[in-house]
């Protein structure tokens, strides 16, 4: 099958997804600066999970750069990957809202541990129905980065329970960690 269709809807699914999470942050009903400070968590939130939902969309655009044909099974797991994706608004409402309270951290953090996995499983799909000495297959590599990702979602989680700011800068780590985009991908193309 030809990648296009699950390209295209895949970017429609994230372009969404940014459009609730904005629509979620509310006007403020005074018409001074001091209205804003309790948004300040939430704003604060939304910007995270924005940087969350681009470096998803970014990875994803760059490892369907090497991706030459799918299967059925990889539409199954592109959808896992945008479930566990769309939460991510009602997690970042939550976690705003709430002034990072232990178990809205924790949450957010499940939610991206399982973006995270439903990601690995997709990057797992793809390498499945490729050659091992595909493009794909080499710019893939160990994956090292992701794991250690995982890791650290998996550590904020219980963390977030007596201590939810580190939980936010473990998420926060992991988010600087991938801004680069992806250069493996970049690299095997070029050769």
């Amino acid at each position: 099958m030809h990648k296009g269709r699950l390209e295209a809807f895949s970017d429609g699914v994230i372009a969404i997804i940014i459009t609730i999470m904005v629509l979620e942050m509310k006007v403020p009903h005074g018409i001074d600066f001091a209205a804003l400070r309790p948004l300040v968590p939430v704003f604060f939130s939304y910007v995270l999970s924005f940087i969350y939902v681009g470096i998803y969309w970014n990875n994803h655009h760059h490892l369907f750069q090497a991706v030459q044909h799918v299967k059925g099974g990889v539409l199954w797991a592109n959808l896992h990957f945008l479930f566990w994706l769309s939460l991510f608004p009602f997690v970042t409402s939550w976690v705003g809202e709430n002034h990072f309270a232990p178990l809205t951290v924790a949450l957010y953090g499940g939610v991206l541990l399982l973006t995270g996995c439903a990601y690995s499983i997709l990057v797992r799909c793809l390498l499945a129905c490729h050659a091992p000495d595909s493009a794909l297959a080499k710019a893939i590599g160990s994956d090292l980065k992701g794991w250690v990702s995982l890791a650290l979602y998996a550590l904020g989680i219980p963390l977030a329970c007596w201590w939810p700011w580190v939980s936010i800068a473990l998420y926060s780590c992991v988010a600087i960690l991938w801004l680069v985009p992806d250069r493996r991908i970049e690299k095997v193309l070029v050769e």
